[in-house]
């Protein structure tokens, strides 16, 4: 908890500081928190989800995903039916069935011609909430997820945004790192994915401000909140909730930004921290 106003904790991580707290809602990103990069869902995830909902908190997504991606993760744990933070808090979703609740668009196309002029091979595509993506080539398998259709970039620039995504297979992420910064955005927000991978996302609007839409709806506190992320999208999420965790692979300015870091994504750090709040019958006492 990074905000100056909290009702507890600090960005020191202090075991006492934590006694008496225990969360009412806990914000899961999913790629490299509830999902490895190959979208395996653990056996242990799925248990240690359930038993937050057993002990009567909430579990929202929230995710840098689209709702037809978010969709396969929500069925894959059996989450009840309740809110989804999608588009990295542009899209919130309650499901079943499937009602968008909150959309903020921008209009994209000085975004698409300074992404050509400075990245002519890159492949854009724009999201259809609740459908696909309209995309100005074939990006990777595996990539996206919903209906995808090729269209001409001119059509692109003519449809309101939830987010634009940047792609270039040829490219690094320390590229992208670069290309981020000379494409001087204004008005909009950008993350850099794990991968050569751009999501530039309306301004002022990122997973914390769907979560901020979510609570208000469900009369729970930001203080009471646990949100636990490893990517650089997630980095307002963890510092607006009331404890941020980051994954023990999160990037160094991830984790700089939360009260705890967790072990490994592969190590088991995601069920680490969900233990530690909501533990297992035949855990041990509290650390």
């Amino acid at each position: 908890m990074n905000h100056a106003d909290a009702a507890v904790g600090g960005a020191s991580g202090d075991d006492m500081t934590w006694e008496s707290w225990k969360p009412k809602l806990v914000a899961l990103d999913i790629d490299g928190t509830l999902v490895d990069h190959d979208g395996y869902l653990p056996h242990e995830i799925h248990a240690a989800v359930h038993r937050i909902l057993d002990a009567g908190a909430r579990v929202v997504l929230a995710t840098g995903r689209a709702w037809a991606g978010t969709k396969i993760v929500f069925d894959a744990l059996d989450l009840p039916p309740g809110p989804a933070v999608a588009s990295n808090g542009a899209v919130v979703v309650q499901y079943p069935p499937m009602e968008i609740i909150c959309e903020v668009t921008f209009e994209p196309a000085d975004v698409i011609d300074r992404i050509t002029e400075m990245a002519p091979r890159a492949l854009i595509g724009i999201e259809e909430p609740g459908v696909g993506y309209r995309v100005t080539g074939e990006f990777p398998e595996g990539d996206l997820s919903g209906r995808v259709t090729v269209v001409p970039r001119e059509e692109l620039r003519e449809l309101p945004a939830t987010r634009v995504i940047v792609r270039d297979p040829n490219s690094t992420e320390p590229d992208f790192m670069v290309l981020a910064r000379q494409l001087g955005l204004h008005g909009v927000n950008y993350f850099i994915g794990h991968s050569a991978w751009l999501d530039i996302a309306p301004e002022g609007v990122h997973k914390a401000t769907g979560l901020a839409r979510v609570c208000a709806d469900l009369g729970i506190d930001r203080d009471d909140v646990l949100a636990m992320g490893d990517g650089r999208n997630d980095i307002e999420m963890l510092q607006w909730a009331g404890r941020g965790v980051a994954i023990g692979d999160a990037p160094a300015e991830v984790r700089v930004v939360a009260d705890h870091v967790t072990g490994r994504f592969a190590d088991g750090g995601t069920v680490m921290e969900l233990d530690r709040w909501f533990r297992r019958p035949d855990a041990a006492s509290a650390d």
